[in-house]
């Protein structure tokens, strides 16, 4: 049997060394997929084993044969249910797509299927990929990998239960409002948003302007992190705006010496932000690790009325998220099968105006520039990844944090848009658990483009906080 602590660096260096065949890779998460995965429903569109089973052989040949794909090679991967994977069904968590099944693969499947993956099936997403809580209609709520009547977070929440729960050595997702992060945070596992360009979707619908969103990778450890992005990574001639710099520089090493790096404490940004008890206090017992490293940590503020940012990113969203759903929308009865969070978000778009959307388009930039500034003072930024624990399963999204009342449904997870919004890298690192024994993470955000800095500070944190970060869920 394959050791299901071990990493996708390890696993990866095994089965090219001949130390466990890819057949036995699949035999052992097959069997964890179906001692585990019944409660926690991680991975959905599961494929039938014996065709899982006979690639896996064939991937084996391929290695007898000294044929290598790539660092990939035979290990099983299941991508998140917003993006296409040939003959697998995308819903969406959509009852409208429930059937739909892609003719080929989206830019990232094909990617790491080059590099040798094994697609075994899809990770669970909320409807649409709305609100950092992974439930729908079609396959039911992913939990929590520590607490099962917990949320997952979202959207990338079947990806991060399925790491959290060692049924997939690395896992992909995307984030538009931390989604790769707040169910990194959440399950204990490493998520992170890559800079604006770093990893280029396709197909997309628009290439210019929706650049919020972003696909990107999760793992158990730094370095799988990073081997992983150096293959989603990339320029591609479908996306105008990627970046073009080598992404094999995520490949190498990221031993690194931290000392002297300063650090921008952002918390709850001067009291602006509501925050569960106990939130804080984790995340600064964390930056105290960095501390005890050699950085400096000290307060930082952002250069701009945070409302102002929040108002700005409410306009840029609707008008990226409405289009996406306007085309369900054409036949007036599907209304009725979509969830109200995505009809708000549409129905507000149809009221935005192309001034409104430059006028929030020159608040970006103005915020942008803060953050620039900001960079003047601090090598990297650290803030919470949630402003709330994990909720119960039950709840749509918080009604209030802290005793304030939320007037959106993602208004709770506002501590997330910073980076997003700035096109900035950014990693979430698990920062402990708090008193209800549930996980946080900490974000820390880096310098435009500065993914590989970033990376290397991340794996320096886990190296000096092992213990910590190795503990495993209940009953994994």
């Amino acid at each position: 049997m394959v050791n299901p602590d071990t990493s996708a660096i390890d696993l990866s260096r095994a089965i090219h060394l001949k130390q466990v065949s890819c057949q036995e890779v699949m035999l052992s998460t097959l069997d964890r997929i179906a001692q585990l995965n019944p409660q926690s429903n991680a991975i959905v569109s599961l494929q039938e084993p014996e065709l899982l089973l006979a690639q896996a052989r064939e991937r084996d040949a391929q290695l007898a044969r000294g044929e290598s794909m790539g660092w990939m090679h035979g290990m099983p991967q299941a991508i998140k249910d917003l993006a296409h994977a040939q003959g697998l069904r995308t819903t969406l968590g959509s009852p409208l797509m429930k059937d739909f099944v892609a003719s080929e693969d989206g830019l990232m499947a094909s990617r790491m299927k080059a590099s040798g993956a094994i697609v075994i099936g899809k990770t669970n997403s909320p409807e649409f990929g709305l609100g950092s809580h992974t439930f729908n209609e079609v396959f039911g709520p992913t939990r929590n990998a520590w607490d099962p009547g917990k949320s997952a977070g979202g959207s990338s929440g079947g990806a991060a239960v399925a790491l959290a729960q060692r049924l997939l050595p690395v896992a992909d997702g995307s984030d538009f409002m931390g989604s790769l992060r707040n169910p990194a945070g959440w399950n204990h596992v490493f998520g992170m948003r890559p800079s604006q360009g770093r990893v280029p979707m396709s197909p997309a619908q628009d290439v210019y302007m929706a650049q919020l969103a972003t696909e990107g990778p999760m793992g158990r450890h730094v370095r799988d992190v990073a081997m992983l992005l150096s293959v989603q990574a990339g320029a591609h001639p479908a996306s105008p705006l990627s970046l073009t710099d080598d992404p094999a520089q995520f490949a190498g090493a990221l031993d690194s010496d931290p000392q002297g790096q300063r650090i921008g404490w952002l918390g709850d940004l001067q009291g602006y932000l509501p925050m569960e008890r106990g939130i804080l206090a984790i995340c600064q017992s964390a930056l105290n690790s960095l501390s005890g490293m050699g950085c400096t940590v000290d307060e930082a503020r952002l250069g701009m009325p945070p409302e102002q940012i929040w108002q700005a990113w409410l306009v840029w969203r609707q008008a990226l998220v409405g289009p996406r759903i306007a085309p369900f929308l054409v036949n007036p009865a599907n209304r009725a099968q979509i969830k109200p969070e995505a009809l708000w978000e549409h129905d507000q778009s149809l009221n935005l105006t192309g001034s409104q959307l430059m006028a929030a388009s020159a608040s970006r930039t103005r915020f942008y520039l803060s953050m620039l500034a900001l960079f003047e003072q601090f090598d990297v930024l650290a803030i919470p990844v949630s402003q709330v624990w994990p909720f119960d399963i039950g709840l749509r999204w918080p009604q209030s944090v802290a005793g304030r009342d939320m007037d959106t449904y993602h208004r709770w997870m506002e501590v997330v848009i910073y980076a997003t919004f700035a096109g900035l890298p950014s990693i979430s690192v698990p920062a402990g658990f708090g008193e209800n024994g549930l996980p946080m993470g900490l974000a820390l955000i880096g310098k435009p483009q500065g993914d590989l800095a970033l990376l290397k500070l991340a794996h320096a944190y886990e190296m000096a906080n092992q213990d910590m970060i190795n503990r495993r869920a209940p009953g994994v």
